[in-house]
């Protein structure tokens, strides 16, 4: 039997549109065991396709087929905490976790690369993928059909507020409203933003997260998608976050907070408890205390 751990993922971190994201300490886990047939069953209740649509199934056959082996049959049994439509990577975790697992009972044939690159290729960018498998902070590339990526593990200092609504947002929605072209003037924003966000978390000046995180590519976009979410941003801002962004297609809003900030989680808790009370669209959100993920996905 082979287990994998994949953890939660915030892509974009603000500008990095497809190309930035860091992993969080929430993981799902899935067991592989080889039998006569397929079947999958899921541990907490959470309903999952149980045939060959399956996408840690789908992960795993393309797995087996990239690397010229016929697809045995299996027993998949999945754990699913990573909320589903979130913004949280819980499509990447069960690719990564497909692959990961395939891998590992083929012996292991195949490097970090090659998985990251399957890995893109089935999402259809790395932003995700990348820190699910790696951790960390991850800033990634693809280019002529090979994902190259860099990893920097993420400050003990820093914590992650993710303000996750009791709605879901699908991706393909999320990325319908995006324009088809956009200014010169906006590239040139998110780009210099996004590298700012790289070397700020390089070089551990966070302190520069609340520019960095600024974007004009996409977020403006996503929020009229995201009841409550301008409120959000203005909370998480007022109680002193460092950084406020929409995490990946949305809808949940990732704050990066200093670990040692637990006021601020109090307080949120508290405003959104109040927000609820009041019917307000600030109370469909609820907030979950979160650390980094820097060792990535894990197999057992």
């Amino acid at each position: 039997m082979t287990t994998v751990k994949v953890p939660a993922t915030s892509a974009n971190v603000g500008a990095g549109f497809d190309a930035l994201g860091l992993a969080v300490d929430l993981y799902n886990t899935v067991r592989f065991e080889l039998a006569d047939s397929l079947s999958i069953s899921s541990t907490d209740g959470t309903k999952i396709p149980q045939g060959s649509d399956n996408l840690v199934y789908r992960a795993a056959a393309d797995t087996f087929a990239f690397c010229g082996r016929p697809v045995p049959g299996m027993h998949i049994t999945q754990t699913n905490p990573i909320p589903m439509a979130r913004g949280l990577g819980s499509s990447s975790a069960c690719i990564v976790a497909g692959i990961l697992g395939a891998n590992a009972l083929m012996g292991g044939p195949l490097s970090p690369r090659q998985m990251l690159t399957l890995a893109t290729n089935i999402e259809g960018h790395p932003d995700n993928v990348a820190p699910a498998l790696l951790g960390g902070f991850v800033a990634s590339v693809l280019d002529e059909g090979q994902v190259y990526s860099v990893k920097k593990d993420i400050s003990e200092q820093l914590a992650f507020a993710a303000f996750i609504p009791d709605f879901p947002l699908l991706t393909r929605k999320a990325r319908a409203v995006l324009p088809q072209n956009v200014p010169f003037k906006d590239a040139v924003y998110n780009l210099s933003r996004a590298a700012l966000a790289t070397a700020a978390f390089c070089d551990g000046d966070y302190e520069l997260l609340g520019v960095a995180t600024k974007d004009a590519l996409h977020q403006s976009y996503r929020l009229p998608l995201v009841p409550g979410g301008e409120d959000v941003f203005r909370l998480a801002r007022e109680l002193g976050a460092l950084g406020v962004y929409i995490s990946g297609a949305g809808p949940t809003i990732m704050a990066v907070v200093r670990r040692s900030d637990e006021a601020f989680f109090a307080s949120a808790e508290s405003r959104l408890q109040l927000a609820k009370i009041q019917g307000q669209p600030l109370g469909a959100f609820c907030v979950k205390h979160l650390l980094a993920a820097n060792g990535g996905a894990v197999v057992e």
